[in-house]
This record gives structure tokens, sequence and C-alpha cells, in this order.
């Protein structure tokens, strides 16, 4: 049973981190260049102000995502309870 929860963390973990991936990438990643001095972008064809300070949030929690999947990866394979 434990094992199973372990795999099922693992898999979660690692959608949350696809998932956050690519909240970075909408969000951040791709108005990089866009970013006046105020760390504001707008953007005309949905007509949505992307903040600079978001890329940081999304990253953090790629991060922290992708290290608790891979934690649950480590004690699976260690073979731990």
């Amino acid at each position: 049973m434990n094992i199973l929860m372990r795999k099922i963390g693992f898999v979660v973990c690692l959608v949350f981190a696809a998932i956050f991936g690519f909240a970075y990438y909408e969000q951040y990643f791709k108005w990089r260049s866009c970013f006046n001095d105020l760390g504001r972008c707008y953007g005309s064809e949905a007509g949505v102000v992307y903040l600079e300070q978001s890329g940081i949030i999304w990253l953090s929690l790629v991060v922290i995502a992708t290290a608790v999947g891979f934690y649950q990866l480590w004690r699976l394979r260690a073979g731990k309870p």
C-alpha cells in the first residue's frame, strides 16, 4: 500500500510540475522581453496585463513539485517505506 501511494505521489507531483511549467511559460517566459520598468507587459491580443513577479512564483512551484516528485522516486528506488 505504501509503495502504491509513493507511485501515485510521484505521478501527481510530476503532473503538477508540468502544469506549473506551462503556467510559467504562458505567464512569464513568452513575455520576458516585453516587460517595462514597472514589471508589467500588456498583451494586446488577450487584453491582459502580465506581471514580471509571476515568473518567480511559477518557477518556484515547478522546482518544488519536481523536487518532491524526485524525492518520492528516490524513496521508491531505495525501497524505503
